[in-house]
């Protein structure tokens, strides 16, 4: 299975890619951000999440046994040096053809090596007038891993969110943009810290951002 890439910009001799997605219908993953666990390991319960990995053999996405998050300080200096556990993805989800055809987007244009594992981290981030939402909350990092992709889902009564890159932590951004919805960017982890910037609602009530991110390693163990 092969997906049709469209709208690309490469910087940086391809160490980070954004690209619109067309191909990947979008209606059918909506259903599975309404009903995720609360993420257990942030202060707020303002995000939810899921993760399962993966392996790709030929043209068949392949679910590997239940694991671990794992990161350490070094990366991760709210949570890291502990064993995280999130839900697995929904069955239904993972049989879907865009779920898939987003996993090989990932895997065919990072030029993944083919026993490598996938980690799928599906998250939604929430906010209200009285608690803005944090899709990083630790701040300017790099993951530990070697590729990360950030496929938009859906963003509903927000402002916000924005992804910004940087060489270093004290520079500047080199790319900042609000990714929306169908829009995958791909980063060298070894190359770019990342950042996403707070949401708060749009208008009164609650406001959503919905995404998954995948990382080769999985940066899960066993």
């Amino acid at each position: 299975m092969k997906t049709v890439l469209e709208s690309i910009h490469l910087d940086y001799a391809f160490m980070f890619t954004f690209k619109k997605v067309n191909s990947i219908k979008l209606e059918g993953f909506k259903e599975f951000f309404d009903d995720m666990p609360v993420d257990p390991y942030v202060k707020g319960k303002y995000r939810s999440r899921r993760l399962s990995r993966f392996a790709v053999n030929g043209n068949e996405l392949v679910k590997l046994p239940h694991g671990y998050l794992y990161q350490s300080k070094t990366y991760n200096p709210l949570v890291g040096d502990i064993k995280r556990e999130f839900a697995e993805l929904d069955d239904r989800l993972i049989a879907l053809d865009n779920f898939k055809q987003m996993i090989f987007a990932f895997f065919d244009s990072c030029k993944i090596h083919p026993e490598a594992e996938i980690g799928i981290h599906q998250i939604r981030t929430t906010c209200s007038p009285n608690n803005f939402g944090n899709p990083a909350p630790e701040g300017i990092h790099q993951d530990g891993t070697d590729f990360i992709g950030i496929f938009s889902v859906d963003r509903t009564n927000i402002v916000g969110g924005e992804t910004h890159l940087y060489l270093a932590k004290k520079e500047k951004p080199v790319f900042n943009k609000i990714l929306h919805p169908g829009e995958l960017l791909l980063v060298n982890d070894h190359e770019f810290f990342h950042f996403t910037t707070p949401i708060k609602p749009e208008s009164e009530g609650v406001g959503t951002r919905d995404v998954f991110v995948l990382t080769s390693p999985s940066l899960l163990c066993d």
